[in-house]
């Protein structure tokens, strides 16, 4: 076993990724997250949320009592994502189901009598939403005392809604700006390193999780952190969440800032064991790249809502991994940095404000994402997965990158996109099916 991944060797690591220490940050959320790092333990988290009052709260007193060092989640319904309060409200009186937590339909003084006596700084809560337009919705989390939201201007506008690009940062604007206003600032955590899940190279998907981070801090806040999204090497991963922490830390100062790591956010494996497995290899993940904390998946995602208790199992399942020695994984070394780092500066050039900087850069497609079908999105650029499971361009658009390879530039078949979408599902599936088989011949 390798003394690199012990927990006091893990913390000195996540010191050492930082090439500027961190300011005073006036947020429990994170507050609790750099306490948890620094004692070399990861802070596991769930997307988690119901709709009924009593349901949520049982929910969040399950994670509590979860045996890891966790964070809550409130996850909000598709009507509130959107702004339709109205039919959020006709839900809960009729008890039509709902595919998560109404907040502004219960209102902030519901929802802080939900969390009284369950948040605090030694359980802090986050809530996540999807929303575009979301300063109706910032404005109950900070009536109601919320430690932490997140999203971002590009990853909850191109994703998940037709809401035009310049509209969407100007929202986002107010909502920075509105939670830089409070004595106590809320947590706001970028989404822009989870984009449509899969498919999408990762020098993009760290270009555009610092620059919703730099967008962030452009409009006051001091407490941030950045994602990526587990994909489909483990070895172009770290590599990849290397070069997210060494730009963070060259280009966020004295912010307060952490990385946050999601279980594979595309298609999931369908057998408990696929699904397990591959929570098993984010949760290295986050431990051999000193990621601080660990959004987590069930076995139940490929079919449903997951459960309080299946939820509960993911985390203390994801916990016990980490807590492991594991032995080092080498990264791959295919130049990522420089080219989010290329991808980050070009577009900070179109503009004097990083908002404005983003909307031209995507209005010109110097920013591309693949397979995206929002209006504002060129929709040029094509990424493929090699016979490795490394995530590479096949054809760059209009950004300012290298072509890929002839082989990969041949033209995309549905099957093909197909099979890279399921790459995972495939992979992770196998071991159960090739574990069935062994088993059947003994």
């Amino acid at each position: 076993m390798s003394a690199a991944t012990t927990p006091e060797r893990r913390g000195r690591t996540l010191a050492e990724g930082r090439t500027t220490a961190p300011g005073p940050s006036r947020s429990r959320f994170s507050a609790f997250v750099r306490t948890a790092a620094e004692a070399g333990r990861l802070v596991v988290q769930p997307r988690m949320g119901f709709a009924e009052l009593p349901v949520m709260r049982e929910g969040l007193s399950g994670v509590r009592a979860a045996r890891a060092t966790a964070v809550g989640t409130i996850t909000l319904d598709s009507y509130t994502r959107v702004n339709d309060h109205d039919s959020a409200r006709q839900a809960l009186r009729t008890g039509a189901e709902l595919n998560g937590f109404p907040l502004v339909a219960h209102g902030p003084r519901a929802t802080r009598r939900m969390l009284e006596g369950l948040a605090g700084a030694d359980f802090p809560i986050q809530v996540r939403h999807g929303s575009a337009l979301p300063y109706p919705l910032f404005e109950a989390m900070v009536e109601a005392g919320i430690d932490a939201t997140e999203g971002g201007p590009v990853s909850y506008c191109l994703p998940y809604s037709r809401v035009p690009l310049a509209e969407a940062t100007d929202a986002w604007a107010r909502c920075c700006e509105l939670l830089a206003a409070q004595d106590e600032q809320m947590h706001l955590e970028s989404f822009g390193g989870c984009m449509l899940g899969q498919l999408c190279p990762p020098s993009l998907l760290v270009a555009l999780s610092v620059l919703e981070a730099l967008f962030f801090r452009e409009h006051g806040l001091a407490s941030i952190s950045l994602s990526y999204a587990q994909q489909t090497n483990q070895a172009q991963d770290l590599e990849a969440l290397a070069a997210l922490r060494r730009l963070a830390g060259e280009r966020l100062g004295a912010t307060d800032w952490h990385v946050v790591l999601y279980t594979y956010m595309g298609v999931y494996p369908r057998t408990p064991l696929g699904s397990f497995r591959i929570l098993e290899d984010s949760a290295r993940l986050a431990m051999l790249s000193g990621t601080e904390r660990l959004i987590v998946k069930t076995p139940a995602e490929a079919f449903r809502i997951p459960t309080v208790a299946e939820n509960v199992d993911a985390l203390e399942f994801a916990a016990a991994v980490a807590a492991e020695h594991a032995e080092p994984v080498a990264a791959t070394e295919t130049g990522l940095y420089e080219e989010a780092r290329m991808l980050v500066d070009s577009t900070l050039e179109l503009a004097p404000t990083v908002g404005g900087a983003l909307v031209r850069a995507f209005a010109r497609g110097h920013l591309d994402v693949p397979f995206c079908l929002h209006q504002d999105n060129a929709n040029l650029s094509r990424a493929y997965v090699d016979p490795h499971g490394l995530l590479r361009w096949a054809r760059p658009g209009s950004m300012p990158l290298a072509p890929g390879d002839t082989e990969s530039a041949r033209p995309l078949s549905a099957q093909s996109l197909i099979d890279m979408l399921a790459y995972n599902e495939r992979r992770f599936d196998r071991e159960q099916l090739v574990r069935v088989r062994q088993g059947s011949l003994t």
